[in-house]
């Protein structure tokens, strides 16, 4: 295991989730051979999610596979925080209306306030900041020896879940001007001040 006690760049940072994704891809070619189970199905579409900043306590990073209602196979980094403050939080999702054209559902916190969030679980496929500060970084951990950071308990008891995996953690981490491309997140509180909730005609993306 490699363990440092610093600030690491984001790029860095980021660069390590490769072998992450190529064994979340690994597990998804299990699945399709019959060895393992889906245990929840999403809906398979793309929404953004970006923030001025997010900054993570107990922090996790691990490799899953989601699955749609039609069994469609979709390989995930999942980003796991015990406790999360958000600024400039903006969600987007564009949904084709039959016979109007292209509308987006738009999620929008209120500027200079924090998003506060517990337990809060990111399945992304890519994840962009212009910077990352983390404290107490562990990479190549097992995804089963994760301490400092949650584990999606619906994610545990599947069978996509490999605790000998690479993965992982963090004491906490700074991110600056995030960008998210997601298929699935959750939290078990979501404090969002300002909440901002609307359907506009055409293209609004948050990035």
């Amino acid at each position: 295991m490699l363990h440092h006690s610093s600030r690491t760049c984001w790029k860095r940072f980021a660069a390590v989730l490769l072998p992450a994704v190529a064994a979340a891809a690994a597990l998804g070619i299990g699945m399709a051979q019959g060895a393992l189970a889906a245990s929840f199905f999403i809906s398979g579409q793309r929404f953004q999610l970006s923030a001025d900043t997010l900054r993570g306590r107990g922090v996790s990073i691990y490799p899953m596979v989601d699955v749609t209602r039609k069994g469609t196979l979709v390989p995930v980094v999942v980003l796991g925080f015990n406790h999360a403050d958000i600024t400039g939080l903006c969600q987007s999702v564009e949904l084709p209306v039959p016979g109007l054209g292209p509308y987006t559902l738009l999620l929008t916190s209120a500027r200079q306030r924090r998003v506060e969030a517990a337990n809060l679980f990111i399945d992304a496929i890519s994840v962009t900041a212009d910077q990352g500060d983390t404290h107490d970084i562990d990479i190549g951990v097992a995804a089963g020896a994760i301490r400092k950071g949650p584990i999606n308990p619906g994610d545990r008891n599947s069978r996509f879940f490999d605790p000998d995996v690479f993965a992982q953690q963090a004491d906490s981490v700074l991110l600056t001007n995030v960008r998210v491309t997601s298929v699935a997140a959750s939290a078990v509180t979501l404090n969002i001040p300002g909440l901002d909730l609307r359907i506009e005609q055409g293209s609004h993306r948050c990035f």
